[in-house]
């Protein structure tokens, strides 16, 4: 793969780079305080899938130190938001994989971080469900916190980000604003794949 996932794993102190250093508001990423303005959502989220969405999001409220009434206002909201109150008291392990990934985001933002590190948010969403994670991602991004996410699907990438950064077989060849990447190209894809051929040697 071109590193995405890698890269982010590194962000979450999940695995160490063999040199350099991440750091988020000042501190490395080993240490534990970054855990507070973090909101992390794995490619593939995995949970206590015998506990409810409910259960779910008030446990992660708890270990976050928020008070009994932030927690169920927040779990109450972000159940709504993604569409997922009908199902809010089923075990998460009878969930399609629409659902899943939606409440991963969920359990991502309880804590309301300032920073949003997500591993392909849009996986396995039908399209009112990629509407509900784009427009909240979007809000996200509107609010003042920091969304970074990783993401092959370009058009998704067009509508909700400012800055981009191109990975190809484990190299950062673009870091920048779109407008920036896409000057002098018809849209996002061509320049895309002109930086891609240019890497490997190829004539755009």
């Amino acid at each position: 793969g071109a590193g995405k996932s890698t890269v982010i794993k590194i962000m979450m102190d999940f695995i160490r780079p063999d040199r350099g250093r991440i750091t988020i508001k000042g501190l490395t990423v080993a240490d534990p305080a970054v855990r507070r303005h973090v909101g992390y959502l794995p490619e593939n989220p995995l949970f206590y899938d015998h506990l409810t969405a409910e259960e779910l999001l008030r446990f992660a409220g708890k270990a976050a130190e928020m008070n009994p009434g932030s927690i169920r206002s927040r779990t109450e909201e972000l159940l709504q938001r993604l569409d997922l109150s009908h199902a809010a008291r089923r075990q998460i392990r009878t969930y399609s994989k629409g659902m899943t990934q939606r409440i991963g985001l969920a359990l991502a933002l309880v804590h309301d971080p300032e920073i949003c590190i997500l591993d392909e948010p849009m996986s396995g969403l039908d399209p009112l469900g990629r509407k509900l994670v784009a427009d909240l991602i979007a809000e996200l991004g509107r609010s003042g916190r920091t969304v970074f996410f990783s993401s092959h699907i370009l058009s998704d990438i067009e509508r909700l980000c400012d800055r981009v950064g191109v990975l190809h077989q484990g190299r950062l060849l673009f870091s920048g604003g779109i407008s920036e990447l896409t000057l002098g190209t018809e849209d996002l894809e061509s320049a895309f794949i002109a930086l891609i051929k240019r890497d490997a040697g190829e004539t755009p």
